[in-house]
């Protein structure tokens, strides 16, 4: 996925509210935009940070920039919530996720369980209907190794357990975990910010929901899925 118009740099002054952010431009032009990301950004939010901004010119917005990419740990980090179905949708229509390839049709936020929705749901006469739900991870504390979740998200534990009924009634499901950003090589389960979701996890796992992640390649020009990375289960794995 390109950028179009292309992203505009600047300097992180702070981030707050968890849906503003204060920067300055690279003209020295002080602006306040909106952030993408209603989560904790933990790790990513360092005032001076170098960081890239889109711009709206929609009269029925409030704010013309919004923070699309931080420079951390020597490297471009994603942090629009809003990419990550787009970038699974990509991931799965090239077969790069070789499991969920070759579905005859993808449909994406279609309702299922319990007043939920679904991210993305396959479909094909010749086998089981797949449901998957896609999260986004940006969150790293140590070298090559992405960790979710960053905070607690009792939202999350709740799809896990959603998965596993659809499972029992049948069909297949699946997390898909999208990491924003290219330098980590496994995914983690942060079951020390989140012993719920660590928990709802391995239970989802026992019960026959499958587990993906990708690392993705960031650019200030796009984002695109690079390749597909393994997930340390410890003992969920089933």
């Amino acid at each position: 996925m390109q950028f179009d118009p292309p992203l505009v740099p600047a300097r992180l002054i702070s981030r707050y509210k968890r849906f503003l952010f204060d920067a300055v431009l690279e003209d020295g032009t002080p602006i306040t935009g909106s952030c993408p990301n209603t989560g904790s950004m933990r790790g990513l939010t360092a005032p001076g940070s170098r960081i890239w901004l889109s711009q709206h010119d929609s009269p029925t917005r409030k704010f013309r920039h919004m923070l699309e990419l931080v420079e951390a740990d020597g490297t471009l980090v994603g942090i629009n919530t809003g990419m990550p179905n787009r970038l699974a949708e990509e991931a799965i229509r090239t077969g790069m996720i070789e499991s969920l390839s070759g579905y005859d049709t993808l449909k994406r936020e279609q309702r299922y369980g319990a007043n939920s929705r679904i991210d993305i749901l396959l479909l094909d006469q010749a086998r089981p209907s797949a449901y998957i739900e896609v999260k986004n991870v940006h969150f790293t504390r140590t070298a090559k190794l992405a960790e979710f979740p960053d905070s607690v998200t009792a939202r999350g534990a709740k799809h896990l357990d959603e998965l596993g009924d659809m499972v029992e009634t049948g069909f297949r499901a699946a997390m898909l975990y999208v990491i924003q950003r290219d330098d980590c090589d496994v995914l983690r389960i942060c079951e020390e910010l989140d012993p719920i979701y660590g928990a709802a996890f391995r239970r989802a796992r026992a019960r026959g929901v499958e587990a993906f992640a990708i690392a993705c390649r960031i650019t200030p020009q796009g984002i695109s899925p690079s390749r597909p990375i393994p997930i340390d289960e410890g003992d969920a794995a089933v």
